[in-house]
């Protein structure tokens, strides 16, 4: 749960604006959505190889 410490005079969109940034950083909505399907962990491990050959690659220039 977020909370935000809102003094008496603030104005109500400063609050809103803090309580965006804070559930931004707190990164909820990204956690939202990876729960939202399993992956189970042999295709996760085979897309981040995917992912590092693509990157390898790049980095050496082979990728055209």
């Amino acid at each position: 749960m977020l909370i935000i410490d809102a003094k008496d005079c603030e104005n109500i969109d400063k609050a809103l604006k803090k309580y965006k940034k804070k559930f931004e950083k707190s990164r909820t909505l990204v956690q939202l959505r990876r729960r939202q399907a399993f992956v189970k962990p042999s295709v996760k491990r085979r897309t981040e190889v995917l992912k590092a050959v693509y990157v390898q690659q790049m980095t050496n220039g082979q990728l055209d």
